[in-house]
């Protein structure tokens, strides 16, 4: 076999050809169907499940790195427990869910795997994402209706507007939906605004009773803002669930089909 010879880029057209591709795709991404702010399991698989029903789904990330708390497992054991049914959201993109024979209903998986696995399959199903964005605001027009968010650079949030004074953008769509896990952003911003009322935060631990709540409550909080995930369990006061994340992967599952079902009615 002979050497592989990389083509001769130049300099000059590395950094043009960078900067015309974002603003093209740019340009496109300020009005969505659905926006969803947090890329962890729950906003990645509903993500997915959006745009792959064709609708225009872009996600907000105020990380590098998309995938939130599902990279690793508990006290820093790279392994993570999944309930039944949620395996099968993670084998149908081809992540292997280890049955463990002794504890009914439990899988294992490795999360960097699965992870990786979620987020190639939200850009394969078409979602857009940007990453280092951060929500400060929301876009409420007539009597407080949510019609988009108002972000700006993650970077330029964290040095303070003392130092670094950037004013921020918006971006326009019909659905918000909060998967920003134990902060639920989007409906403290609400609260923020006197619209909602004070986000309580997740309570103890209880597994159990944290994935059925999460599940039980999926949905609608305020008109056009879905909360999925753990933000579920911020906004209600339910307990916390720890390294098991089966309920993040089925609310995110559960939201977009209900998401769904408001936009066709409208």
């Amino acid at each position: 076999m002979a050497k592989p010879r990389p083509a001769p880029l130049r300099e000059r057209d590395i950094t043009r050809q960078i900067a015309r591709e974002y603003y093209k795709e740019f340009d496109s991404l300020i009005e969505s169907d659905v926006i969803i702010v947090g890329a962890g399991p729950s906003g990645l698989i509903c993500a997915h499940d959006l745009a792959k029903m064709g609708f225009r789904t872009l996600i907000l990330e105020q990380s590098l790195a998309l995938g939130g708390g599902f990279w690793h497992g508990g006290y820093l054991m790279n392994k993570a427990t999944i309930c039944e049914p949620a395996n099968e959201i993670l084998e149908e993109i081809g992540v292997p869910c280890k049955k463990i024979k002794e504890c009914e209903g439990m899988y294992m998986v490795d999360p960097p795997h699965a992870t990786g696995a979620l987020i190639a399959a939200a850009y394969g199903a078409g979602a857009k994402v940007l990453n280092l964005t951060r929500v400060v605001d929301l876009i409420l027009r007539r009597d407080g209706i949510l019609e988009g968010v108002v972000v700006n650079n993650t970077t330029a949030e964290m040095a303070g507007h003392d130092i670094i004074h950037v004013d921020p953008i918006a971006l326009e769509s019909k659905i918000v939906v909060d998967a920003t896990g134990h902060d639920a952003i989007v409906v403290e911003l609400l609260h923020k605004r006197n619209l909602y009322k004070s986000v309580p935060g997740n309570g103890a631990m209880w597994v159990s009773r944290s994935e059925e709540e999460v599940m039980d409550r999926t949905g609608e909080v305020y008109p056009n803002c879905f909360v999925i995930g753990l933000a579920v369990a911020a906004v209600y006061g339910t307990p916390r669930m720890g390294p098991a994340f089966g309920s993040m992967l089925l609310s995110g599952r559960y939201g977009a089909e209900l998401i769904k079902k408001k936009l066709k009615q409208e």
